[in-house]
C-alpha cells in the first residue's frame, strides 16, 4: 500500500470505553464518534492506507475548502477498489473522482439529536443505505462519523432502560393506586363509625335545648310566684351566675349544632373522596364536589389564601365523584402550595401581594357538543415554560424531595381523560400564575 501522509489528513477515533451513561435524554454527541477528513482532490491511496490501519473507521468525510462536499462508506470504498481495475482508476486520482461513483444519500444530524430519534430515522432509510455512517454536524464546518452500529447499540441500552424504568413506574403507580384504595377504604369506614356518634349528638341537641329551656321556665315561674326566695337558693343563684346561664346556654346549645352539622359535611365530604372504585357513574352535582374538597383544605387557605367562587349553571354531570374529588383534590392543593412558596419569598421582599385562588364554572360548547368546564386559577409564581409540556408526566414533579410524589397530575390527568373522556389543559404564565381546565363531556 502507498504511505500515508500525515499532514493532508485529520483524524481521530474516540475510544468506545469513553462512551457515557445513557439516559432517555442522551443525544449523538455522548456516543465515540470518529473524526477522519480530507480534501476530496488528494488521492484515494491516503483513504485507503487510513482504512488499512484503522479497520474501526466506518467512512471518510470529503471537504473543499472547509466546506463538507460528501462522505463515503469503508464498505463503499472497498467495493469500489475491488471492481477491475478499481486499484488503477482511483488509488491514484483524486478521491472526489471515486466519490462521483461511491456516493449514496447522506443522513446528517446535530450532535444535539436524541439518540432515540436518531435511530429511528436511521432504521427508515433503505435497505442498501441501512449500515452506512451517519455525518453529525458538531457545528458549522465541522463534522464526525458515526458507526450505525454503535448508534443501534446505544438504542438497544436506551430501550432496556426505558423498559425497565416502565416497569418500576408501573410497579410504583400500581403501590400508589393499593395505596389510595386502602386510604379511601380506611376513611370511609372512620368516616362511618365518626358520622354515627355525631348524629347521635346532632340528634339530641334539639331534645337538650328544649329541655334546657323547660328547665328555665319552670325556675322563672319559681321566682315570679315565690317572693322570698330561701337565702341557700339564691346563694346558689350568685355562685353559677344564673342570669348570664339564662343567656349564654342557647347560644351554646346553637353553636353545639353549628359544629356538629360542619363535622357530619367534613365527614360525608371523606366519604365522597374516598368512593375511588365506584362501580358506574352518576350524575353529580359539580359545585357539591368543589365545595367538600375544599371544605376538607379548609384549614389550609382559612385567613390565608383568597378563594373566589365564580359557579355558573352546570346540569348534573355523569362522573366518578371520588375520582373527581381527587382531582380537585390534585390541583387546589397544588395552588395552595404554589401561593405559598410565593407568599414567603413576597414576605421577605416585603409586597402587598395577596394569594388567591379563582374557580370558575359554565358550560362551553367545543368541537360540536357540550362540556362541562371547570377552571381552577391561582396567581402564584407560575411554570416555565420548558417544563409544561412535562407537567403531567408520571413522577415529574417540580417539588423538593419528600414534597412530592410526581403522581398527582398524573393520575388526575389519567382521570379525566381516560376514565371521562374529558380534557385536562394547562395554561401558565411566570410571575402571573397558573390555571387548569378541567373539560367533561355532557351526555
Amino acid at each position: 500500500m502507498f504511505a500515508l501522509k500525515q499532514s493532508s489528513l485529520e483524524m481521530s477515533v474516540q475510544p468506545s470505553s469513553q462512551k457515557k451513561d445513557l439516559s432517555l435524554e442522551s443525544t449523538l454527541q455522548d456516543l465515540p464518534l470518529y473524526d477522519f477528513s480530507v480534501e476530496n482532490d488528494r488521492p484515494g491511496s491516503e483513504v485507503a492506507q487510513a482504512f488499512q490501519d484503522n479497520p474501526l473507521l466506518p467512512g471518510v468525510i470529503l471537504v473543499e475548502q472547509s466546506q463538507f462536499a460528501g462522505m463515503i462508506s469503508r464498505r463503499r470504498f472497498l467495493e469500489c477498489m475491488s471492481r477491475p481495475y478499481g486499484l488503477e482508476l482511483f488509488l491514484k486520482r483524486p478521491i472526489k473522482c471515486l466519490y462521483v461513483l461511491a456516493h449514496r444519500d447522506v443522513l446528517i444530524f446535530p450532535d444535539d439529536t436524541l439518540i432515540v430519534m436518531a435511530a429511528r430515522r436511521s432504521l427508515q432509510r433503505p435497505a442498501e443505505l441501512l449500515y452506512e455512517p451517519i455525518v453529525v454536524e458538531i457545528e458549522p464546518t465541522v463534522y464526525k462519523l458515526l458507526d450505525v452500529h454503535e448508534l443501534l447499540i446505544a438504542q438497544s441500552h436506551i430501550h432496556e432502560l426505558t423498559t425497565r424504568l416502565l416497569h418500576e413506574q408501573t410497579k410504583l403507580h400500581m403501590m400508589q393506586t393499593e395505596k389510595m384504595a386502602s386510604l379511601g377504604q380506611m376513611v370511609a369506614e372512620v368516616g362511618h363509625e365518626i358520622l354515627n356518634p355525631v348524629n347521635f349528638i346532632s340528634g339530641n341537641l334539639e331534645y337538650l335545648s328544649n329541655y334546657s329551656q323547660d328547665l328555665i321556665k319552670l325556675i322563672s315561674a319559681y321566682d315570679t310566684t315565690i317572693r322570698e326566695k330561701p337565702p341557700q337558693v339564691e346563694e346558689i343563684k350568685r355562685e353559677i351566675e344564673f342570669e348570664f346561664l339564662q343567656e349564654d346556654m342557647q347560644k351554646l346549645i346553637d353553636s353545639m349544632k353549628i359544629g356538629t352539622e360542619q363535622l357530619v359535611k367534613i365527614v360525608n365530604s371523606l366519604r365522597n373522596f374516598s368512593h375511588m372504585g365506584e362501580g358506574s357513574q352518576k350524575a353529580i352535582d359539580l359545585h357539591e364536589c368543589i365545595e367538600s374538597t375544599l371544605l376538607i383544605l379548609h384549614n389550609r387557605v382559612k385567613y390565608t389564601i383568597e378563594v373566589v367562587k365564580n359557579y355558573g349553571d352546570l346540569p348534573p354531570v355523569p362522573c366518578y365523584s371520588g375520582q373527581l374529588s381527587q382531582v380537585f383534590m390534585n390541583i387546589i392543593s397544588n395552588a395552595i402550595d404554589a401561593l405559598m412558596d410565593k407568599k414567603e419569598s413576597n414576605k421577605k421582599a416585603a409586597s402587598q401581594w395577596k394569594p388567591r385562588i379563582e374557580i370558575v364554572s359554565q358550560v362551553v360548547e367545543l368541537e360540536n357538543r357540550s362540556w362541562a368546564a371547570v377552571r381552577i386559577a391561582d396567581n402564584g409564581p407560575g411554570i416555565p415554560p420548558e417544563i409544561q409540556g412535562r407537567i403531567f408526566e408520571t413522577f415529574f414533579t417540580t417539588k423538593p424531595v419528600g414534597k412530592g410524589t410526581g403522581l398527582g397530575l398524573a393520575i388526575g390527568h389519567q382521570i379525566v381523560t381516560e376514565k371521562h373522556g374529558g380534557k385536562l389543559n394547562l395554561r401558565s404564565h411566570l410571575g402571573v400564575g397558573t390555571e387548569f381546565e378541567i373539560l367533561l363531556p355532557l351526555s
